[in-house]
């Protein structure tokens, strides 16, 4: 049994300059953990397999697309790949989302 708490998951670098850990990866499938501070925000981008989002704690803004929603804890959100997301955190706490990209990625994101 392999059991990762987010406290002790390595970090991992990012060009949003945000709070990201990675919990899992493995040929089939990656898990990212991450935490937006007040403000803070994920720039638009897009990943090259599907994505889903689960928050975990807080409120944020999601952006998929044309389409923008708040969103708060035990949501799931879908993102298909190829198309333009991002992630805003206006609120006064802190907003943490898992992430779970299926297949693991054999590209790199793309900022947009």
């Amino acid at each position: 049994m392999k059991i990762i708490n987010v406290n002790s998951a390595p970090e991992h670098p990012n060009p949003h300059n945000a709070d990201v850990k990675k919990l899992y990866d493995t040929e089939y499938a990656q898990a990212m953990h991450i935490e937006l501070h007040p403000g803070q925000a994920l720039k638009k981008h897009v990943t090259p397999v599907d994505v889903f989002f689960y928050v975990l704690d807080g409120r944020g803004i999601v952006e998929i697309g044309d389409e923008k929603q708040e969103v708060g804890p035990d949501t799931l959100i879908e993102s298909p790949a190829k198309i333009p997301h991002c992630w805003y955190n206006e609120s006064n706490g802190i907003f943490r989302v898992l992430v779970v990209k299926v297949p693991r990625p054999t590209e790199s994101t793309k900022l947009l």
